[in-house]
């Protein structure tokens, strides 16, 4: 008869923390292993957590709305449900105390040395919330509660983030005093996004954000902020592989009992380009430009909520259209129905927006952070054209579509921009209408 502790278990990557949201089962219940035990959510995904063993639930350690350490212990579960009981609780040595318990103490008291003098940092006190994580930085800083109080934070509500404790703790090694960072992160933050009160007046509907619509108009803000956008715009005449998918998409859907879009092969003709320009394939660290050696594709996924997921093609370049197409179907589908993995939305390096399944015509997308560069897909047109031809120009009815390409213009000029996007176009324009698939 033992006992287990249940874990935070890493999620993805740069995944610290996440948000309990519902436990499944209750404490006197039994469990199996892999079974879901509860829900969580992070900045990227909602998803369950499931048993890392069989037995029972003795007990719950993180209630639901606590944010929880990846690695820190959630739920005590007992392994040998022979007589279907839970067995007593274990009782640690005399000075010696569970990772629970110092998970715990942790959570009350994190230790500061500031001119000298030891400070006990009582977070029950306080009426704002820091994550864990953000409490270690602090205990490892030096940073005592009082002058954490005075950090702005860029988060929900605004709660402290990684980024900005790191940011002050940069700004403190360099001698800058707390009000001084303080307040030029409140003058930049009024400046960059004044608030303007709205108006309700009678029978307006008032709806409540839900927590990824929040996640979304923060992101959009930051990137907004972070990265100043310039956007290109070339119009592909796309008559070839209208008419090949029109040739193959039933011989595709019998042989593998699937759809055959059109985003695939826009995804194809983006890696091309990439490989062309690598330059695109970067993002921006401080001071630093780092290319990344895999062409890792985001795809805009619009959800029936009204809500935005981008669910990533790891080494897309490795895939042929065949298993491209397989991919796209799989991963649109599972978002829909919200059961991508966190690993799964993570690790992107270059984004297509297809706003042409709207009916638009074209559009101007905002940068995924940290990538420098995400293009936009229009709606396909029919639309005459004049055709140069050996016995003289003529006027045919060709299908059309304008791609536009924001990108991050500290790292991106306009050279760059606007080539990668033009040559997207050259490869979509001399598809092989004869190829097989």
């Amino acid at each position: 008869m033992g006992q287990v502790e249940l874990i935070m278990p890493k999620m993805g990557e740069s995944i610290f923390e996440a948000t309990i949201l519902t436990w499944l089962k209750k404490p006197g219940d039994k469990i199996e292993q892999d079974e879901s035990v509860l829900e969580v959510a992070t900045d990227k995904v909602d998803t369950e957590v499931p048993s890392t063993h069989g037995g029972i639930l003795k007990e719950i350690l993180a209630k639901e709305g606590d944010v929880v350490k990846v690695g820190a212990p959630i739920a005590i579960i007992t392994t040998d449900v022979a007589n279907g009981k839970a067995s007593p609780s274990i009782t640690p040595a005399d000075g010696v105390k569970t990772s629970a318990q110092v998970a715990a103490k942790e959570e009350v008291a994190v230790a500061a040395h500031v001119n000298g003098t030891t400070h006990v940092a009582d977070f029950k006190s306080s009426s704002r919330f820091y994550s864990p994580l953000v409490k270690n930085i602090a205990r490892e800083e030096n940073i005592p509660v009082a002058e954490l109080e005075t950090i702005s934070g860029s988060g929900l509500e605004g709660r402290v983030t990684k980024k900005d404790i790191l940011d002050y703790v940069q700004s403190r090694k360099l001698g800058a005093t707390p009000q001084t960072v303080v307040k030029h992160a409140v003058a930049s933050t009024a400046s960059a996004s004044p608030k303007v009160q709205a108006s309700i007046s009678a029978g307006d509907e008032i709806i409540e954000m839900d927590r990824m619509r929040k996640m979304i108009a923060e992101r959009m803000v930051d990137s907004k902020r972070i990265a100043p956008h310039v956007t290109s715009f070339v119009e592909a005449d796309v008559t070839n592989i209208v008419q090949w998918r029109n040739k193959v998409k039933n011989e595709f859907q019998k042989r593998d009992g699937d759809v055959l879009t059109f985003t695939p092969l826009f995804i194809e003709a983006v890696v091309l380009a990439i490989k062309d320009f690598p330059m695109i394939n970067v993002q921006v660290d401080g001071d630093r430009i780092i290319r990344k050696r895999d062409i890792n594709i985001g795809m805009a996924v619009a959800l029936p909520s009204g809500n935005l997921i981008v669910p990533v093609i790891k080494n897309a370049d490795q895939y042929n259209l065949a298993g491209l197409a397989k991919l796209v179907n799989d991963l649109a589908k599972r978002a829909r129905d919200n059961k991508l993995k966190p690993d799964e939305l993570s690790g992107g390096t270059f984004t297509i927006s297809n706003v042409g399944s709207f009916g638009n015509v074209m559009g101007t997308p905002i940068i995924m952070q940290p990538q420098v560069g995400i293009i936009a897909l229009g709606a396909i047109q029919k639309k005459p054209a004049v055709m140069e031809m050996p016995y003289g120009d003529v006027i045919a009815i060709r299908h059309k579509m304008f791609l536009s390409h924001s990108y991050d213009h500290r790292v991106v000029d306009g050279a760059l921009g606007g080539s990668v996007v033009r040559r997207v176009a050259d490869y979509l324009e001399k598809f092989d209408i004869n190829r097989g698939i």
